[in-house]
């Protein structure tokens, strides 16, 4: 199973905001920090804010913030809203293939992408969250300068 870097900017994003869950951030902060272009964020944060993962305050000041606690955002269904999760064509509504309706990798598959995904909901944002992760990625911190 492979995840779009779409996918993976999401989780990065959600990970930043978590871990900024006191403060507004903006896109431009995160494309800096993780060094990932601005329009490509725009577009994850435009999927992450209607998937109900986000909460988008506009205007002077504004930024983004959780929609609701990290404990709650399970990693699972942040996979489910960014992957189409057609690993073959059969998967999809246009599928061609002339052995769709005799042939078992289809079931196969899905049972494959269901436990994935099983597995990824037993995880939350909150899981991914440590002090570490706190240490790079918290944009209050102040910079302590010592005179020498």
């Amino acid at each position: 199973m492979y995840l779009t870097q779409q996918t993976d900017y999401a989780l990065r994003v959600l990970i930043y905001t978590a871990v900024n869950h006191d403060d507004l951030v903006n896109i431009a902060t995160i494309a800096e920090t993780y060094d990932i272009s601005k329009s490509h964020l725009m577009k994850v944060v435009t999927a992450l804010v209607k998937g109900g993962f986000l909460h988008s305050v506009r205007g002077k000041g504004g930024g983004l913030r959780l929609s609701r606690p990290a404990e709650e955002i399970r990693i699972g269904a942040v996979v489910r809203t960014m992957e189409p999760l057609q690993i073959v064509e059969c998967f999809s509504q246009n599928n061609q293939c002339i052995i769709s309706h005799n042939c078992r990798l289809a079931e196969i598959l899905h049972g494959g992408v269901k436990a994935f995904l099983a597995h990824l909901d037993g995880f939350t944002l909150a899981d991914l969250l440590n002090k570490s992760m706190h240490e790079v990625l918290y944009i209050s911190q102040i910079p302590i300068i010592t005179e020498p």
